[in-house]
């Protein structure tokens, strides 16, 4: 079968079958596509443009791995592409396309282990006073940052919000995490009364002389146009008040939520409870964030201790 085709037909698989979202399809065509485009410069001959998957073996795959890091690939993005590839072969010999998985004995490397970023509270407070209070959309720029700080929600977490899912008397929302699996988690009385300011806003008034329109109604966090607000959209303009902060470019919205985690465990919570807040399958995942404590502690020893 030719290489194209069977690409084409695994990635209607995954979005028929496996039911995958759009933006994973997406990733797993532009892996297998830099796997093509290598095959068809290093390994065919005549400036052919299609071949056989009858030609790739596992040296092939090898000496793909070899090109990458020759290309100074970072290791998370070699993982991706062989996992790309690992899933794509395990479909096309189970579906007989193939009679030898060629990528069965290839050993994907190690995942580096990076410690997550986190900044430190006197910070958070100093992101919290960018946003122009004085307009709408500075209120809900303010209210999105507070809610980040106030319970650890992904990007995509936040975005999704509805008003139904705030539970006000009891200070929690229902969240839908990864894996569309729902957890509840508790907010701060000053978030909720960020948000409840920016949704009881008078730009929101029919009467306003700058009424927002509401044609989502069922969404907490709206765009200009009334809307609900894009994962794209807070992002970049978390990236405009963090440029007017002056702090470091490295911080993102995923930042928050690594600081807010490790603030929680400075101050006593156990990794067990942080795990459910943050929506972790596995508590191995959690744990990163003691390694982030004792850096943290570190630094406040270095810099007070007379000695150090």
């Amino acid at each position: 079968m030719e290489y194209l085709a069977a690409i084409n037909q695994f990635l209607r698989y995954l979005g028929v079958v496996k039911n995958v979202s759009k933006h994973t399809i997406r990733g797993y065509n532009i892996d297998l596509q830099d796997f093509k485009e290598f095959v068809q410069k290093n390994i065919l001959k005549n400036n052919e443009t299609e071949f056989s998957l009858d030609i790739i073996d596992k040296w092939v795959i090898r000496e793909f791995l070899i090109f990458l890091r020759n290309e100074k690939k970072k290791n998370c993005t070699i993982m991706r592409r062989i996992s790309s590839m690992r899933s794509f072969f395990k479909y096309c010999f189970r579906e007989k396309q193939v009679q030898i998985n060629p990528i069965e004995d290839i050993d994907s490397p190690k995942k580096e282990k990076r410690l997550p970023n986190a900044i430190n509270y006197d910070q958070v407070l100093h992101l919290f006073n960018m946003p122009d209070l004085n307009t709408y959309l500075g209120l809900r720029d303010r209210a999105i940052i507070e809610l980040f700080y106030s319970s650890g929600l992904r990007l995509s977490e936040l975005a999704a919000l509805n008003r139904d899912d705030i539970d006000v008397n009891s200070l929690m929302i229902s969240v839908m995490g990864k894996g569309k699996k729902q957890r509840v988690v508790p907010i701060t009385k000053t978030s909720l009364k960020w948000i409840l300011d920016y949704l009881n806003h008078e730009s929101r008034s029919v009467d306003s002389k700058e009424h927002f329109k509401q044609n989502d109604p069922k969404a907490i966090f709206l765009n200009k146009w009334g809307t609900r607000i894009t994962v794209r959209s807070i992002d970049r303009n978390f990236k405009f008040y963090l440029k007017k902060s002056g702090l470091s470019a490295k911080i993102t919205p995923h930042t928050i939520r690594h600081t807010i985690a490790t603030h929680w465990l400075e101050k006593g919570m156990d990794l067990k409870t942080i795990q459910m807040l943050l929506g972790h399958n596995c508590l191995a995942t959690t744990t990163i964030y003691t390694h982030v404590s004792c850096k943290l502690k570190r630094e406040v020893y270095d810099k007070t201790h007379p000695r150090a």
